[in-house]
C-alpha cells in the first residue's frame, strides 16, 4: 500500500489537528498511525495489537479464498452451460418435418422453446449458454467486486485504517461510532494517514445496530469489537453480512462467560456457563451458540473458521450463509454439559439426533438422554448442568493452515507476529472434533498423587487406542476422545506404581481409587500419537526476558522423549508466550478520569499523565501499624 513521506505527514498533521499539537502523541501500529489525545478521550488499548493482527491475517485469507470460490463458481456455470449446449445439439437433430408438424420443441433439460419461424435465432442464443454463464449482459466476464468492510465500533479508527492500508482487495471500510468525540478523532486520523486512507475509509456518527439493520447483506466483512459484551449487536450484525461473508466478533466480558455471573451470562447469551478448567473454551462455544441462534431467526447459519482465546478476551471468526434446509442441523451442533462436582468428569448431551429412511429422507428427533446417572459413576457426587453450547468444531483446519502460512510469509508486516503465530500453531494441532479438555494437574489433585509427565500420560492414552492433543487455551490442557472411565483407569494404574497416602473414605479420590481398573495402562512412550510440533522438539514455554515482565511459564524438559514431541515443539516454535510488558490487559473506558486506583491497569506512569517516580504522583507505601505503648499507673 502507499506510504506517507515525511513532508506529507507533516502537512497531514497540521491539517488533522485543529487544536494544540502538543496535546497529541503519534501511535504507530503496522502501516497505520493515529493521533492519541493525552486525556483518554478516545479508547485505545495497545494490548489489542494481537487482536488486530489476527483479524488482518484472517481477512487476507478470506479475500484469497473468496476469489478462489468465485472462479470455481464461474467454472461450474461454464460446465453447466456446455452441458446445456450439447443437449440442444441433440434436439436440433430432429427432422424438419417433425418441427413443422409440432411447431415448437419443448426441451425438458434446457428449458428452451424453439419457434418454427425464428428458430435459428433462439437456438443460437441458447447455444451460447456456456459462454454467457460467466458473463454479464454486456458480454464482459463477470468480475468479483472488491470487498466492503464494516467496523461497527471504530473508536479511534485504528483497525479500519490498518484494514484499508494493509489488506489488498478492499474497496471501502465504513467506521461507525455513536460518540461524537470518537468520530471526530477517527476523521482526524483518516486525514493524518494520507490519500489511501481518505479514499477508502469513511467515518460516520451512527448507532451500529440501526446502521446494520438498514444495510442488510451489504458487507462482506463485519467486525464487532465492543468494550464488554457484543450480545446487543449480534441480531443486526448477522443480517448485514452478505452470503458467504465473514463476521468477526470479540467478547471481553470473561467474568460473565466463564461462570462468575451465570445468570447474567444466560440473560445475554442464552447459555449457562460452568466454572471448570475449560471455562475459556466454553466461553468460545457459548458465543458461537449465541451467534448461531441469532442467525437461525433469519434462515441463516454459521460456519466457524477460527475461534481463539487470547489475553483477556475471546475472538471468533465465522462465515454466514443462508439456507433453510441447512439451518435444521443447528440442534445437532449444540450440547448441554454435565460437570461432576467431585471430580473432573464431564459429559455432553446433544440436543437432537437424526435418522435416515429408505428414501434417503432425514428425520430430526430429540436427543437421547440422560447421558449420565443421577450420581457420578466415578466418584459418586452429583452433576452441575451448563449450556447449551456449540459442540461442533470451532476451527476449520484448512483455513487455519492457510492463515498460518500467510502469517509466516509476511511476518515483517505483523507487529505481533510471535504471539499470533504461536496461537495459530497450537490451534493447528488441536483435535477439531473434541469439545472441551481435561487438566492433568486437576486429575492428580483429585487423587492427591504426583503428576505423570504430559508425554507419559499422552502415551498411555494413545496406547489405549484413543487420540489426544493439547489446546491453545491452556498450556496444561489435554483434549482427548477417550471416555472418562478410561482416563480414570489410566490414573489408577499410575497410582499403583506411585502410591498415595490414605484419605478419608468419603473423598472423591478415595472412591475413584477404591475401584480396580478394567484397563491396564501402557505407559510406554508412543511415537505415533504425537503431533508434528512435539516430534521436532518445539519449545512451548519460554522464560520471561526480564524481571517483572509478566507471568512466567516453566520451560518443558523433553530430553527424555524427543520422539514424542509434536512438530511445533520439535522445531522449537514458541506456543505460549509471556506478556510483552507490564500492565498488559484491559484498559479504562474512554473519557474516564485516571486516578490512583487504576495503577494496576495502567501503571504508575499513566496516572495523571506523569511518569513513575515523580515526587507528587509517586504512590506512598502503606504505613506500618504502630501500637500505642501500654502505660501503667
Amino acid at each position: 500500500m502507499g506510504e506517507v513521506n515525511g513532508e506529507d505527514k507533516h502537512q497531514n498533521l497540521n491539517k488533522a489537528m485543529s487544536t494544540n499539537p502538543d496535546d497529541y502523541t503519534i501511535v504507530k501500529e503496522g502501516e497505520a498511525e493515529i493521533l492519541m489525545h493525552a486525556k483518554n478521550e478516545v479508547f485505545y488499548n495497545k494490548a489489542q495489537v494481537n487482536n488486530r493482527d489476527m483479524s488482518i491475517a484472517v481477512l487476507r485469507t478470506y479475500l484469497s479464498k473468496r476469489k478462489e470460490e468465485h472462479e470455481a463458481m464461474l467454472n461450474k456455470k461454464t460446465k453447466i452451460g456446455q452441458k446445456v449446449s450439447s443437449e440442444e445439439g441433440c434436439c436440433q437433430s430432429l427432422s424438419e418435418e417433425t418441427m413443422r408438424q409440432n411447431g415448437e420443441i419443448l426441451k425438458d433439460e434446457c428449458k428452451v422453446v424453439v419457434d418454427d419461424e425464428n428458430g435459428e435465432q433462439v437456438q443460437k442464443e441458447s447455444g451460447d449458454a456456456s459462454e454467457e454463464a460467466g458473463k454479464e449482459p454486456n458480454g464482459k466476464r463477470r468480475e468479483l467486486k472488491p470487498a466492503k468492510v464494516l467496523e461497527a465500533l471504530a473508536a479511534s479508527g485504528l483497525r479500519a485504517l490498518r484494514y484499508a492500508r494493509e489488506v489488498e482487495g478492499i474497496s471501502q471500510v465504513i467506521a461507525l461510532d455513536n460518540d461524537p468525540v470518537s468520530v471526530e478523532a477517527c476523521k482526524r486520523n483518516i486525514k493524518f494517514n494520507g490519500s489511501v486512507a481518505c479514499s477508502k475509509v469513511e467515518s460516520h456518527l451512527a448507532d451500529a445496530r440501526v446502521f446494520m439493520l438498514t444495510h442488510p447483506k451489504e458487507f462482506d466483512v463485519v467486525d464487532l469489537d465492543p468494550y464488554g459484551s457484543p450480545s446487543v449487536f449480534l441480531d443486526s450484525a448477522v443480517q448485514s453480512v452478505s452470503d458467504g461473508g465473514i463476521l468477526m466478533c470479540t467478547a471481553t466480558d470473561m467474568a460473565v462467560l466463564c461462570g462468575g455471573n451465570g445468570e447474567v451470562c444466560y440473560s445475554k447469551y442464552g447459555s449457562y456457563p460452568l466454572r471448570g478448567k475449560y471455562c475459556h473454551e466454553m466461553a468460545l462455544r457459548i458465543l458461537l451458540a449465541c451467534i448461531e441462534s441469532h442467525a437461525n431467526r433469519y434462515k441463516r447459519y454459521i460456519v466457524p473458521i477460527l475461534s481463539v482465546q487470547m489475553d483477556f478476551y475471546v475472538r471468533v471468526f465465522v462465515r454466514i450463509f443462508t439456507s433453510a434446509s441447512a439451518m435444521k442441523n443447528t440442534p445437532l451442533k449444540l450440547s448441554y454439559v454435565y460437570q461432576c462436582v467431585g471430580c473432573d468428569s464431564f459429559h455432553l448431551q446433544c440436543l437432537a439426533r437424526t435418522i435416515s429412511k429408505n428414501n434417503n429422507n432425514v428425520r430430526y428427533l430429540p436427543g437421547y438422554g440422560p447421558v449420565v446417572p443421577q450420581e457420578c459413576s466415578d466418584c459418586g457426587k452429583r452433576f452441575n448442568v451448563g449450556g447449551p453450547m456449540w459442540s461442533a468444531p470451532i476451527h476449520d483446519q484448512d483455513w487455519v493452515s492457510s492463515i498460518l502460512s500467510n502469517v509466516k510469509s509476511m511476518k515483517e508486516r505483523y507487529p505481533a507476529y510471535d504471539r499470533i503465530s504461536a496461537v495459530l500453531t497450537t490451534v493447528s494441532e488441536e483435535l477439531p472434533d473434541v469439545p472441551l479438555f481435561l487438566s492433568l494437574h486437576n486429575l492428580c489433585a483429585t487423587l492427591k498423587c504426583t503428576s505423570p509427565s504430559a508425554v507419559i500420560f499422552r502415551s498411555a492414552v494413545i496406547n489405549a487406542g484413543f487420540r489426544i492433543s493439547g489446546t491453545h487455551v491452556n498450556p496444561l490442557g489435554l483434549k482427548s476422545d477417550a471416555p472418562m472411565n478410561v482416563i480414570w483407569d489410566i490414573m489408577r494404574c499410575w497410582v499403583k506404581n506411585h502410591p498415595v497416602k490414605a484419605q478419608a473414605s468419603d473423598q472423591s479420590g478415595s472412591v475413584i481409587l477404591a475401584k480396580e481398573p478394567t484397563l491396564q495402562a501402557n505407559f510406554a512412550r508412543a511415537v505415533s500419537f504425537l503431533s508434528g510440533a512435539h516430534a521436532k522438539n518445539v519449545a512451548r514455554f519460554l522464560p520471561a526476558p526480564e524481571k517483572h515482565w509478566g507471568p512466567k511459564l516453566r520451560a518443558a524438559n523433553f530430553a527424555r522423549a524427543v520422539a514424542s514431541l509434536s512438530k511445533a515443539q520439535a522445531k522449537r516454535v514458541a506456543r505460549f508466550l509471556p506478556n510483552p510488558e507490564k500492565h498488559w490487559g484491559p484498559k479504562l473506558r474512554a473519557g474516564r478520569t485516571v486516578t490512583s486506583k487504576h495503577v494496576s491497569l495502567l501503571g504508575p506512569h499513566a496516572i495523571n499523565g506523569s511518569d513513575a517516580g515523580e515526587g507528587d504522583e509517586e504512590l506512598e507505601p502503606k504505613r506500618q501499624k504502630i501500637e500505642d505503648p501500654v502505660t501503667t499507673l
